[in-house]
Protein backbone atom coordinates (compact mmCIF):
# COMPACT_ATOMS: atom_id res chain seq x y z
CA UNK A 1 0.00 0.00 0.00
CA UNK A 2 1.34 3.58 -0.88
CA UNK A 3 1.90 6.23 1.44
CA UNK A 4 1.00 9.47 0.17
CA UNK A 5 -0.41 12.44 1.38
CA UNK A 6 -3.72 11.16 1.83
CA UNK A 7 -2.30 8.05 3.67
CA UNK A 8 -0.41 9.92 6.43
CA UNK A 9 -3.55 11.13 7.62
CA UNK A 10 -5.03 7.99 7.99
CA UNK A 11 -5.75 5.40 10.69
CA UNK A 12 -4.60 1.64 9.76
CA UNK A 13 -4.55 -1.30 12.03
CA UNK A 14 -5.58 -5.36 12.25
CA UNK A 15 -7.39 -7.05 14.61
CA UNK A 16 -7.74 -10.12 15.24
CA UNK A 17 -11.43 -12.61 14.18
CA UNK A 18 -13.48 -13.01 17.06
CA UNK A 19 -13.41 -16.64 17.92
CA UNK A 20 -16.99 -17.45 16.99
CA UNK A 21 -15.68 -16.80 13.01
CA UNK A 22 -12.04 -17.59 13.45
CA UNK A 23 -12.23 -20.76 11.78
CA UNK A 24 -12.63 -18.83 8.54
CA UNK A 25 -11.43 -15.45 8.76
CA UNK A 26 -8.02 -15.32 9.08
CA UNK A 27 -7.85 -11.09 10.11
CA UNK A 28 -9.21 -8.18 9.76
CA UNK A 29 -8.48 -4.66 8.25
CA UNK A 30 -9.37 -1.24 9.16
CA UNK A 31 -8.71 1.92 7.83
CA UNK A 32 -10.45 5.21 8.38
CA UNK A 33 -9.84 7.89 6.57
CA UNK A 34 -11.68 11.15 7.79
CA UNK A 35 -9.74 13.73 5.80
CA UNK A 36 -10.10 13.08 2.27
CA UNK A 37 -9.53 15.96 0.06
CA UNK A 38 -8.70 13.95 -3.23
CA UNK A 39 -9.34 10.79 -4.41
CA UNK A 40 -7.79 7.98 -2.70
CA UNK A 41 -6.12 4.78 -4.38
CA UNK A 42 -5.89 1.94 -2.37
CA UNK A 43 -3.22 -0.94 -4.35
CA UNK A 44 -4.92 -4.36 -4.05
CA UNK A 45 -2.31 -7.29 -4.57
CA UNK A 46 -2.23 -11.05 -4.38
CA UNK A 47 -2.90 -12.58 -0.86
CA UNK A 48 -4.26 -16.01 -1.12
CA UNK A 49 -6.98 -14.53 0.65
CA UNK A 50 -10.54 -14.28 -0.32
CA UNK A 51 -12.11 -10.62 0.99
CA UNK A 52 -15.28 -9.13 1.95
CA UNK A 53 -14.81 -5.16 1.83
CA UNK A 54 -16.98 -2.47 3.19
CA UNK A 55 -16.41 0.93 2.73
CA UNK A 56 -18.70 3.75 4.30
CA UNK A 57 -18.32 5.90 0.89
CA UNK A 58 -18.64 3.86 -2.28
CA UNK A 59 -15.33 2.48 -3.76
CA UNK A 60 -14.80 1.87 -7.66
CA UNK A 61 -12.94 -1.03 -9.10
CA UNK A 62 -12.71 -0.84 -12.51
CA UNK A 63 -16.64 0.19 -13.71
CA UNK A 64 -17.76 -0.86 -10.99
CA UNK A 65 -18.67 1.23 -7.69
CA UNK A 66 -20.09 -0.78 -4.21
CA UNK A 67 -20.18 -0.11 -0.59
CA UNK A 68 -19.95 -4.02 -0.20
CA UNK A 69 -17.61 -6.39 -2.10
CA UNK A 70 -16.64 -9.45 -2.19
CA UNK A 71 -13.62 -10.69 -3.73
CA UNK A 72 -12.06 -14.19 -5.00
CA UNK A 73 -8.58 -14.81 -5.36
CA UNK A 74 -6.42 -11.63 -6.80
CA UNK A 75 -3.77 -12.77 -9.07
CA UNK A 76 -3.41 -9.45 -11.30
CA UNK A 77 -2.96 -6.38 -9.26
CA UNK A 78 -6.17 -4.02 -9.36
CA UNK A 79 -6.84 -0.66 -7.26
CA UNK A 80 -9.72 0.89 -5.07
CA UNK A 81 -10.65 4.36 -6.35
CA UNK A 82 -12.45 6.19 -2.84
CA UNK A 83 -13.54 10.03 -3.55
CA UNK A 84 -14.77 10.46 -0.31
CA UNK A 85 -13.80 10.60 3.12
CA UNK A 86 -14.21 7.01 4.83
CA UNK A 87 -14.24 4.04 6.56
CA UNK A 88 -13.08 0.82 5.13
CA UNK A 89 -13.33 -2.26 6.85
CA UNK A 90 -12.04 -5.90 5.06
CA UNK A 91 -12.34 -9.29 6.26
CA UNK A 92 -9.92 -11.30 5.10
CA UNK A 93 -10.68 -14.91 4.72
CA UNK A 94 -9.08 -18.08 5.13
CA UNK A 95 -8.93 -19.69 1.20
CA UNK A 96 -11.18 -21.99 1.25
CA UNK A 97 -14.22 -19.90 2.53
CA UNK A 98 -16.16 -19.00 -0.20
CA UNK A 99 -17.22 -22.75 -1.08
CA UNK A 100 -17.96 -23.53 2.57
CA UNK A 101 -19.65 -20.07 3.50
CA UNK A 102 -21.85 -19.01 0.33
CA UNK A 103 -21.70 -22.29 -1.60
CA UNK A 104 -19.71 -20.24 -4.13
CA UNK A 105 -17.21 -21.29 -6.47
CA UNK A 106 -14.23 -20.19 -5.75
CA UNK A 107 -13.12 -20.26 -9.48
CA UNK A 108 -15.70 -17.62 -10.69
CA UNK A 109 -15.21 -14.83 -8.12
CA UNK A 110 -11.28 -14.97 -9.22
CA UNK A 111 -10.13 -12.10 -9.78
CA UNK A 112 -13.73 -10.73 -10.59
CA UNK A 113 -14.75 -8.77 -7.72
CA UNK A 114 -18.64 -8.49 -7.51
CA UNK A 115 -20.91 -6.36 -5.51
CA UNK A 116 -21.87 -8.39 -2.46
CA UNK A 117 -25.15 -8.06 -2.53
CA UNK A 118 -25.69 -10.17 -5.53
CA UNK A 119 -24.37 -12.77 -3.37
CA UNK A 120 -25.66 -12.45 -0.08
CA UNK A 121 -28.98 -13.57 1.09
CA UNK A 122 -28.98 -10.79 4.16
CA UNK A 123 -30.17 -7.91 1.77
CA UNK A 124 -30.15 -5.79 4.83
CA UNK A 125 -26.58 -5.65 5.85
CA UNK A 126 -25.50 -2.87 3.71
CA UNK A 127 -28.07 -0.42 5.39
CA UNK A 128 -27.17 -1.78 8.57
CA UNK A 129 -22.98 -1.18 8.39
CA UNK A 130 -24.38 1.93 6.56
CA UNK A 131 -26.53 3.50 9.26
CA UNK A 132 -23.96 1.98 12.07
CA UNK A 133 -22.50 4.72 14.36
CA UNK A 134 -19.27 3.59 15.33
CA UNK A 135 -16.39 1.47 13.23
CA UNK A 136 -16.71 -1.18 16.41
CA UNK A 137 -20.71 -1.12 15.16
CA UNK A 138 -19.82 -2.28 11.83
CA UNK A 139 -17.58 -5.08 12.59
CA UNK A 140 -20.54 -6.38 15.09
CA UNK A 141 -22.57 -6.91 12.21
CA UNK A 142 -20.07 -8.29 10.44
CA UNK A 143 -19.63 -10.41 12.43
CA UNK A 144 -22.61 -11.56 13.45
CA UNK A 145 -23.46 -12.17 9.68
CA UNK A 146 -20.69 -14.29 9.01
CA UNK A 147 -21.24 -16.20 12.30
CA UNK A 148 -24.78 -16.56 10.78
CA UNK A 149 -23.06 -18.52 7.69
CA UNK A 150 -20.59 -20.59 10.27
CA UNK A 151 -23.91 -21.93 11.35
CA UNK A 152 -25.15 -23.53 8.12
CA UNK A 153 -21.91 -24.05 6.67
CA UNK A 154 -20.86 -27.00 4.21
CA UNK A 155 -19.05 -29.59 5.46
CA UNK A 156 -16.20 -31.57 4.17
CA UNK A 157 -13.78 -29.21 3.86
CA UNK A 158 -10.84 -30.79 6.26
CA UNK A 159 -8.62 -31.87 2.99
CA UNK A 160 -8.76 -28.27 1.38
CA UNK A 161 -8.04 -27.00 5.06
CA UNK A 162 -5.47 -28.98 5.78
CA UNK A 163 -3.90 -28.48 2.09
CA UNK A 164 -3.94 -24.70 1.96
CA UNK A 165 -2.76 -23.93 5.57
CA UNK A 166 0.26 -26.53 4.79
CA UNK A 167 1.15 -24.67 1.80
CA UNK A 168 0.42 -20.77 3.30
CA UNK A 169 2.98 -21.81 6.00
CA UNK A 170 5.98 -23.08 4.15
CA UNK A 171 5.55 -22.57 0.11
CA UNK A 172 8.21 -24.34 -0.75
CA UNK A 173 8.44 -26.14 -4.29
CA UNK A 174 7.99 -29.61 -3.18
CA UNK A 175 4.99 -29.05 -0.69
CA UNK A 176 2.72 -29.51 -3.67
CA UNK A 177 3.56 -33.41 -4.33
CA UNK A 178 4.13 -33.88 -0.43
CA UNK A 179 0.46 -32.91 0.78
CA UNK A 180 -0.83 -34.47 -2.30
CA UNK A 181 0.59 -38.33 -1.11
CA UNK A 182 0.05 -37.33 2.77
CA UNK A 183 -3.75 -36.74 1.62
CA UNK A 184 -3.89 -39.42 -0.90
CA UNK A 185 -5.47 -37.75 -4.11
CA UNK A 186 -4.44 -37.84 -7.48
CA UNK A 187 -3.15 -34.92 -9.34
CA UNK A 188 -6.06 -34.36 -11.08
CA UNK A 189 -7.93 -34.75 -7.97
CA UNK A 190 -6.10 -31.98 -5.98
CA UNK A 191 -6.10 -29.45 -9.18
CA UNK A 192 -9.91 -29.62 -9.69
CA UNK A 193 -10.29 -29.75 -5.27
CA UNK A 194 -7.86 -26.10 -5.62
CA UNK A 195 -9.77 -24.77 -8.93
CA UNK A 196 -13.57 -24.99 -7.46
CA UNK A 197 -12.93 -24.44 -3.55
CA UNK A 198 -9.94 -21.63 -3.64
CA UNK A 199 -10.22 -20.79 -7.26
CA UNK A 200 -6.64 -21.22 -8.54
CA UNK A 201 -4.25 -23.95 -9.28
CA UNK A 202 -2.22 -25.76 -6.38
CA UNK A 203 0.84 -24.07 -8.00
CA UNK A 204 -0.42 -21.03 -8.48
CA UNK A 205 -2.04 -21.00 -4.79
CA UNK A 206 1.63 -22.01 -3.73
CA UNK A 207 3.76 -19.16 -5.81
CA UNK A 208 1.07 -16.26 -4.41
CA UNK A 209 1.67 -17.73 -0.53
CA UNK A 210 5.25 -17.46 -1.45
CA UNK A 211 5.27 -13.79 -2.61
CA UNK A 212 2.65 -12.06 0.08
CA UNK A 213 5.32 -13.69 3.04
CA UNK A 214 7.96 -12.07 0.65
CA UNK A 215 5.76 -8.83 0.61
CA UNK A 216 5.38 -8.74 4.09
CA UNK A 217 8.43 -9.25 4.97
CA UNK A 218 9.48 -5.99 3.19
CA UNK A 219 6.95 -4.10 4.36
CA UNK A 220 7.88 -4.76 8.19
CA UNK A 221 11.91 -5.33 7.25
CA UNK A 222 12.39 -2.23 4.49
CA UNK A 223 15.81 -2.06 5.54
CA UNK A 224 16.88 -5.65 4.53
CA UNK A 225 18.77 -6.25 1.70
CA UNK A 226 16.65 -8.11 -1.56
CA UNK A 227 18.50 -10.22 -1.04
CA UNK A 228 18.08 -11.81 2.43
CA UNK A 229 14.32 -11.96 1.43
CA UNK A 230 15.12 -13.77 -1.87
CA UNK A 231 16.81 -16.41 0.15
CA UNK A 232 14.71 -16.72 2.91
CA UNK A 233 11.78 -17.31 0.96
CA UNK A 234 12.79 -20.05 -1.59
CA UNK A 235 13.62 -17.69 -4.95
CA UNK A 236 16.27 -19.36 -7.45
CA UNK A 237 17.54 -16.02 -7.19
CA UNK A 238 17.10 -12.20 -6.62
CA UNK A 239 15.65 -11.85 -10.66
CA UNK A 240 13.39 -14.28 -9.88
CA UNK A 241 11.79 -13.04 -6.92
CA UNK A 242 11.77 -9.32 -8.95
CA UNK A 243 9.65 -10.83 -11.30
CA UNK A 244 7.28 -12.97 -9.31
CA UNK A 245 7.44 -9.04 -7.22
CA UNK A 246 6.38 -7.22 -10.89
CA UNK A 247 4.00 -10.40 -11.51
CA UNK A 248 1.59 -9.80 -8.54
CA UNK A 249 2.40 -5.78 -8.17
CA UNK A 250 3.61 -4.51 -11.73
CA UNK A 251 6.50 -3.02 -10.05
CA UNK A 252 9.61 -3.80 -8.68
CA UNK A 253 10.06 -3.82 -5.02
CA UNK A 254 12.64 -0.99 -5.09
CA UNK A 255 9.87 0.82 -7.03
CA UNK A 256 7.37 0.08 -4.66
CA UNK A 257 9.99 1.05 -1.42
CA UNK A 258 10.27 3.89 -3.18
CA UNK A 259 6.29 5.38 -2.89
CA UNK A 260 6.56 4.11 0.99
CA UNK A 261 4.15 1.73 2.92
CA UNK A 262 1.55 1.59 5.16
CA UNK A 263 2.09 -0.14 8.12
CA UNK A 264 1.53 -4.21 7.23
Amino acid sequence: MNRNNETKKMKAYYLKPADKIAEYVQEILVLENHRVTAPFLLPLFANGMPTLLFQTAKGQIKNSSNYLTLFGQTVYPEKLLIKESFTLIAYFLKPYALISLLAVSAKELTDKPVDFNLVSKNVRLQEQLLNAATTNQMISLLDDYLFSLTLKSKTGGRLIKYATEKISDNPRKNILREIQKEICVTERTFQRMFDQKVGVSPNQFRRICQFNNAFQQLNRESAKSLAEITFRNDYADQSHFIRAFREYTSVTPTEYLSRGTLPS
